[in-house]
């Protein structure tokens, strides 16, 4: 138990108040604050005043008889109901791709030279980059965490690896602990910045960087990638209406008085988180939880556990958005992303969206997690940083991929900077004792940061 003090200074929309109340539903009445969903209003289409009896009478021509009309039968008028509605609901699927492609393709994006080409109908893998960047945060983003002048240049706050295998419909998903330390790979010279460092240094000079050190140092090859900040989780969240995580306790961010990442949940229970607050949860590193009045605990494993509140995060936007999956929530959902995400110029808005429709009854719970295993360490270059644990390293990454990974070319490095161990490809491997999460997988240790101080989604 680390001396509890007062609370941390608050930060963001979740300091000091709580969490706010649940956002008004979907065209009712209460007031929106700053943070609270924007739901599309207005009445239901109505129609005009019925028409009047009878009508005019009919005048026929002279000279000729009036044709009298056959009555379609029953069965007539419910295949013609039919034909009616499926071919409004092909033109209005047609039109809602269309409309996909648009947003999507609203997203920029940049080139990969870095990247590994996808094969047509193979498994492929996605880097998911959470970037610390403050450049052209304003308002509550620059108050939360600083603006740019205050914190320059960008790091991968984040470091995620999606495995996709479109063939048996499946998604997996990899967290690389941000202080991993390793040989960077791709650095431009005059950076300034070690050759030895922790792995999130890479991303200070962009993605290509980062993914070169990640292929050369564990062998994962990189197809794609996707690079979110502070505003496009914030605004995430917010599209689906915040997510509901379970706490089992009071929680903060406390280090040593300070609250970096603004969070502040005052009460136990079930409740609905707003982007801030679901980004200070993403965030903290220092997290506390409180067992009785005054008496708080410290979780302790630092970025590891915030690697499980992380997925917990994931998996319960996913789990809102599937629940929500309607034109109107996809319109706010894309809405709210597609300026404020960064693609590589290889993933075509035609292959998002059939990556959209493959997986959008893919719940929360059926997505597997796994954390790379590391130990902390203190380097004399690079400080705290997170030593790679070998052979558990390799086998967690032989489950993520489905069969081996690549060579590697620069292994990571222990606490002196001296290369780790890493068994060849040919070295015979022993099945779970890694995998993190809801997977099921037998672990022989307790997965550090893991415990009922998480909330879970309910």
């Amino acid at each position: 138990m680390r001396p509890g003090g007062g609370p941390g200074r608050a930060g963001g929309s979740g300091g000091g108040g709580g969490v706010p109340p649940r956002p008004p539903a979907p065209g009712g009445p209460g007031d929106t604050g700053p943070f609270d969903v924007q739901r599309p209003g207005g009445t239901a289409p109505g129609g005009g005043p019925a028409a009047a009896p009878g009508g005019p009478p009919v005048v026929r021509q002279p000279g000729r008889k009036g044709r009298r009309r056959r009555r379609r039968t029953r069965g007539e008028r419910a295949v013609l109901s039919a034909v009616v509605l499926v071919a409004v609901v092909l033109v209005a699927a047609g039109s809602m791709y269309g409309y996909l492609s648009y947003r999507l393709g609203q997203i920029k994006s940049l080139a990969c030279p870095a990247c590994s080409a996808e094969q047509a109908g193979q498994p492929y893998n996605v880097l998911i980059v959470g970037s610390d960047s403050r450049a052209g945060d304003t308002g509550q983003a620059a108050k939360s965490f600083g603006s740019a002048s205050e914190v320059g240049g960008q790091r991968s706050d984040t470091i995620k690896v999606l495995h996709v295998d479109p063939g048996a419909g499946t998604a997996r998903l990899l967290s690389i602990p941000r202080d991993t330390y390793v040989s960077l790979s791709g650095m431009p010279s005059g950076t300034g910045l070690a050759h030895d460092n922790k792995i999130n240094t890479a991303f200070n000079s962009g993605p290509t960087p980062l993914i070169e050190t990640i292929e050369n140092t564990f062998g994962i090859d990189i197809n794609h990638f996707v690079i979110i900040g502070f505003d496009g989780v914030i605004n995430l969240v917010n599209s689906v209406g915040g997510i509901d995580l379970d706490f089992k306790y009071p929680v903060r961010d406390n280090d040593n008085g300070n609250n970096n990442s603004g969070l502040r949940i005052t009460h136990a229970g079930c409740q609905n988180l707003n982007g801030n607050v679901a980004l200070a949860l993403a965030r903290s590193r220092f997290y506390e939880y409180e067992t009785s009045p005054g008496v708080w605990y410290y979780d302790g494993s630092g970025d590891l556990g915030r690697i499980q509140r992380q997925n917990t995060v994931i998996e319960a936007v996913i789990n809102k958005a599937k629940a929500g999956y309607n034109p109107l929530r996809l319109n706010a959902f894309l809405g709210s992303v597609v300026h404020d995400i960064t693609k590589d110029d290889a993933m075509s808005s035609s292959e998002l969206v059939s990556l959209a429709e493959r997986y959008h009854a893919f719940s929360g719970s059926a997505l597997k997690t796994y954390t790379l295993p590391t130990r902390g360490a203190s380097s004399g270059v690079a400080g705290a940083v997170q030593v790679v644990d070998e052979p558990a390293a390799t086998q967690t990454i032989t489950q993520f991929l489905g069969g081996a990974p690549g060579d590697v070319v620069t292994p990571p490095l222990d606490a002196y900077g001296s290369p780790v161990t890493v068994p060849s490809s040919t070295t015979p491997v022993t099945a779970g004792s890694t995998r993190e999460g809801s997977s099921g997988a037998t672990t022989t240790t307790t997965q550090p940061g893991t415990g009922s101080f998480n909330p879970t989604p309910c």
